[in-house]
């Protein structure tokens, strides 16, 4: 298939680039490096523009005949949601509007989207199943609902069948060592605590220890970045036999507190870590954890790297090889 991707110079996005590609699918990625690196889309071709340029975007459809798009290209901070939510409404709704608009005026009929478990909200239980009420707290994942909303009305009135990805904690990098994760800032766990066992960051903090778990710390579902990626494709291939639209929770269905990451990451690496515990974060569940049955039973997706050192021994060998390369 020839597939564009949306985002592909980010995290996610360039994961998911590389996968395709070596699957041999025909990749195109349109970013505008806002978040994401030149040098990050090791394979297909790259073009540099905005999601909400229509020029940008007609021209694309126009040379190219994509079976599908894949969309990564939203801005995800939590905390800067809250703070500049216009910022937020423009990007992750207004563009992924003009985007969806133009490909149903091209016939392009596939769309895979990278949702989130921000829509949910606080959890009512755990684990998270589709089934879950969607109250999400923060612009970030009122943004990512109005799409998932935006969606359905585009299939019932345009045909437009997409499959909506709801992943908890993204973690881990690529095996080979070519890619990995690239914040700035940086926000997440995983990649955090490596910096500090590398010598790049002084100490790690823990947002409260005297939460209801096991050793007073949230517990969260990290999935490894390439089983996501699986995800994705086995998706699109589901929705292209079946002529349906989706929506999955995908995690590896077993939590890890922030302390075990964190002994991890001191047993991976060798290294030890300043550790410094402060106040909770507002808005911070104790649990947060997927049901991915219905992906397991739909697509026949199941984790690859589904233990915590595992994830964290990729991660590392990134950041190994990150520091190697002189980009610090």
């Amino acid at each position: 298939m020839k597939i564009l991707v949306v985002g592909g110079a980010g995290y996610i996005g360039s994961h998911m680039v590389k996968q395709l590609s070596l699957s041999n699918h025909e990749v195109i990625t349109l970013d505008n490096l806002s978040c994401g690196y030149e040098d990050a889309v090791k394979y297909g071709e790259l073009v540099v523009g905005d999601l909400g340029n229509k020029d940008t975007l007609n021209k694309l459809f126009s040379t190219h005949k994509f079976d599908a798009v894949m969309h990564f290209a939203a801005f995800i901070e939590v905390g800067e949601s809250v703070i500049n939510p216009a910022k937020y409404y423009h990007n992750n709704v207004s563009n992924t509007h003009i985007l969806l608009d133009t490909m149903v005026k091209h016939d392009i009929e596939y769309f895979i989207f990278s949702s989130t478990a921000a829509i949910f909200g606080e959890p009512q239980y755990t684990p998270i199943d589709e089934a879950h009420p969607q109250h999400p707290i923060n612009p970030y994942g009122r943004t990512k609902l109005m799409v998932e909303h935006m969606l359905e009305d585009y299939d019932a009135a345009y045909g437009l069948k997409s499959g909506c990805m709801r992943y908890f904690n993204a973690a881990g990098a690529d095996p080979d060592g070519e890619l990995g994760e690239r914040h700035n800032p940086e926000s997440h766990l995983v990649p955090l605590v490596l910096q500090a066992a590398s010598g790049r960051r002084a100490d790690i903090k823990i947002f409260g220890n005297d939460y209801p778990t096991d050793d007073g710390t949230c517990v969260r579902d990290y999935v490894h970045i390439n089983d996501l990626c699986k995800a994705h494709s086995l998706a699109l291939t589901k929705m292209q036999h079946t002529g349906n639209s989706a929506r999955y929770n995908l995690g590896n269905g077993k939590g890890f507190s922030v302390q075990q990451v964190i002994d991890a990451a001191k047993k991976v690496s060798g290294k030890d870590l300043k550790v410094v515990t402060t106040d909770r974060r507002a808005g911070d569940p104790a649990v947060l954890v997927a049901d991915s049955t219905l992906a397991k039973q739909e697509l026949g997706w199941q984790p690859e790297f589904d233990q915590l050192e595992t994830i964290i021994e990729t991660a590392w060998n990134w950041e190994i090889n990150f520091l190697a390369s002189n980009h610090c």
